[in-house]
């Protein structure tokens, strides 16, 4: 079977997924791969998504640790059937980085993103005029590109499809009070933007929270991330940290952790969410 050198996330994710279950069943490859009737080298190919797994195979493995969970099954039988697919973003490949589309790929099957805006507001929450904005002051070497800029506002707003789901995405995000006065691409846009977060912040499954400004916490934020969850409960959790140049992801229980509890903190030092969306109305009021 041919290595694959591109795979994609869910593939990925499945192969985490059968080493962790492997681990927790006490297997070794070398047994997983006598159970299977295989060479060891195909079976740390799996784990590591570099050969697909067929359904028959995964059935067998699951069998011999011990999944009874027919929901988790289901699920790790639906990761491998569809791992190969990349989605309604794979059309975007050409302009999106390759980090961008993982996240996105990330995002599409997520049931819960806990995200935190050190500056800016959450990318699913934009208007089409603050991403565009945005896009032009983080790409001032593609700011007169117009159809590079609205191929990303396209993508954005694609993104928000997640709200749509038969299962919403739930999402939990923490911004800035300094987000809120920015004049990202003047009075206007900002205004129709604040407008927005507020309605969007009355939704049911979504939760804004505003950090205040004179809150000490904020000395602890290096940056955007988020922290995205799975549904079946075998998933471990994935973050994401923005930088200048890439995003960085971290999976090992340890790292996922560090966040996690950081995001808990800010929870806790940010305003609730009613008085979140008060301040958010009271910013829309100081710009007249």
């Amino acid at each position: 079977m041919a290595v694959n050198k591109n795979p994609t996330v869910r593939q990925r994710r499945l192969g985490r997924l059968l080493r962790d279950l492997r681990n927790a069943a006490d297997r070794t490859l070398a047994e997983a791969a006598e159970e299977l009737q295989c060479a060891e080298s195909k079976m740390s190919r799996i784990e590591a998504a570099q050969s697909g797994v067929r359904p028959l195979d995964l059935r067998v493995l699951l069998d011999y640790y011990g999944v009874d969970d027919q929901a988790l099954r289901a699920r790790l039988q639906e990761l491998a059937r569809h791992g190969r697919e990349r989605g309604w973003w794979s059309q975007y490949e050409d302009t999106l980085k390759s980090a961008y589309a993982d996240y996105i790929a990330l995002e599409w099957d997520a049931s819960d993103l806990y995200v935190v805006e050190a500056g800016l507001i959450p990318g699913l929450l934009q208007t089409p005029a603050y991403t565009e904005a945005v896009i032009r002051e983080q790409r001032p070497d593609k700011a007169d590109d117009f159809d590079y800029v609205q191929e990303q506002v396209k993508v954005r707003g694609q993104r928000r499809q997640v709200f749509a789901r038969s299962a919403p995405l739930r999402l939990w995000s923490i911004i800035t009070e300094s987000s809120l006065s920015h004049g990202v691409g003047g009075s206007d846009v900002m205004r129709e933007q604040l407008d927005y977060l507020a309605k969007q912040a009355a939704e049911t499954n979504i939760q804004v929270q505003v950090l205040p400004s004179a809150a000490a916490i904020n000395s602890a934020l290096h940056g955007p991330f988020g922290i995205l969850s799975f549904p079946e409960p075998a998933e471990t959790d994935v973050v994401y940290a923005d930088g200048l140049i890439d995003t960085v992801y971290y999976e090992e229980p340890a790292q996922v952790e560090i966040f996690t509890t950081l995001f808990r903190r800010l929870n806790s030092e940010a305003l609730p969410v009613e008085e979140s969306i008060t301040r958010i109305r009271a910013a829309i009021q100081e710009m007249d």
